[in-house]
């Protein structure tokens, strides 16, 4: 069957060069984007009840932008005045340019990491000394933990937000020929909302091995994967996996 219409389980893209919108324009398909998941703040009551004091902290380990929007919302539920003397260590450059929303970058100590969590090992084991606080979800990819561990790094993660499974009832008679998945707790969102959802002729995309994993545990067919050698991205995978599908005689 030809793939004319794709769910991506996230948010539409914000940028006007986003390579979803090139993938649609060239291969004629039609993406629509709908969360399957959401996040949520705690309360700064619920982060003191998990003996929490910001004052404690002479770093900061920021994973997303969530984070970085979470602790700063919590510091000022709290009335806790960031210090200038904090040290910031994001995971990617992507976090790290967020963090301009916040905060004067020239004037704080930030340090970046490449992509993956455990890429910034070498930095934070430069700053073995530092109090590092991780505002983090309830939903904590095990390679973060690992990592901190390994180095023995004096660290205290808080959850300042979740991971919420999005209503998808408006969705209950439409389908697609694609669905992508991002998280496990998209797969998850997807069988809370239709417990007896039947695959069918609908191909199912997933990004990380977690994912993967999640997936061929709930009993779905996976027929895209990302990233690998030879498509690093999901577009570049959908994309492939179109021409081969859509170009059949």
């Amino acid at each position: 069957m030809k793939v004319k219409t794709i769910l991506v389980s996230q948010p539409e893209p914000k940028i006007e060069n986003s390579p979803y919108f090139d993938l649609q324009e060239k291969k004629r398909v039609k993406i629509d984007f709908i969360p399957f998941i959401h996040v949520e703040g705690v309360s700064g009551k619920e982060v003191r009840h998990q003996k929490v004091d910001l004052n404690d902290y002479t770093a900061i380990i920021l994973t997303s932008r969530n984070a970085v929007d979470h602790f700063f919302r919590i510091a000022e539920e709290m009335r806790f005045k960031v210090p200038d003397s904090l040290k910031y260590f994001c995971q990617s450059e992507a976090v790290a340019y967020y963090l301009q929303k916040y905060v004067v970058y020239r004037k704080r100590k930030i340090y970046v990491g490449k992509r993956t969590f455990s890429e910034m090992a070498p930095i934070l084991k430069k700053y073995k000394n530092e109090k590092f606080l991780l505002p983090s979800s309830d939903v904590l990819k095990p390679e973060i933990p690992e990592t901190l561990d390994e180095l023995k790094v004096n660290y205290r993660q808080s959850t300042f937000y979740r991971t919420v499974v999005s209503d998808l009832s408006h969705l209950k008679d439409v389908t697609y020929d694609i669905l992508v998945f991002f998280s496990p707790s998209g797969i998850k969102s997807l069988f809370e909302n239709f417990p007896d959802f039947k695959q069918n002729d609908t191909r199912i995309a997933v990004f990380g091995n977690s994912t993967i994993n999640a997936a061929d545990e709930a009993g779905l067919k996976i027929n895209i994967k990302a990233p690998t050698p030879e498509t690093p991205s999901m577009t570049m995978a959908l994309e492939k996996y179109i021409d081969e599908i859509n170009n059949k005689k």
